[in-house]
């Protein structure tokens, strides 16, 4: 994602105080999705997310917030196992607890960090907001695990053209 989150006036003033604080900013030393870190996931999340709440009337702060603070653990979900559940069902626990530690959280930011991994977990969101950004962390997740790949077919395919044209 191109950084013009930061050039979005509107968008920083939900954020900014968030970024700064030093427990989001420990999610640059975790890998997300096989090719970014948690920071940058939880970004694109949030500013995708703000986006479509401001076309569709939605709560774009609570959306910019929660979106930023959804994935907000210290651990690495790959290795990391739980007696209590699967991470699926344990880390939007652990991130509104983490989130709690560092702002107010609004019932419907509350929502939105439990609620989005809704699809791997039953209870569903209560608020369009936490729909919104379960259905954004999916396509960021899918979108930022596939970049390589999509780079490399792409390459392919160029090299492919120019033999083909060559001959």
């Amino acid at each position: 994602m191109t950084e013009k989150w930061k050039q979005d006036a509107e968008y920083m003033s939900y954020v900014a105080d968030l970024l700064e604080h030093p427990e989001v900013q420990r999610l640059a030393e975790f890998v997300q999705h096989l090719h970014s870190t948690r920071l940058d996931h939880s970004i694109s999340v949030s500013y995708h997310s703000y986006q479509i709440a401001k076309k569709t009337n939605a709560d774009a702060r609570a959306v910019a917030r929660a979106g930023l603070l959804h994935d907000m653990f210290y651990y690495d979900w790959r290795t990391t196992k739980f007696d209590g559940g699967s991470h699926a069902y344990m880390h939007p626990r652990i991130a509104v607890k983490n989130a709690e530690k560092i702002t107010e959280l609004s019932e419907v930011e509350r929502d939105i960090i439990i609620k989005h991994m809704w699809g791997a977990t039953i209870a569903p969101p209560k608020y369009k907001e936490s729909y919104i950004v379960t259905m954004v962390d999916k396509y960021c997740a899918i979108k930022e695990a596939a970049t390589p790949m999509t780079k490399l077919f792409k390459e392919k395919l160029l090299r492919k053209s120019v033999s083909t044209e060559q001959r």
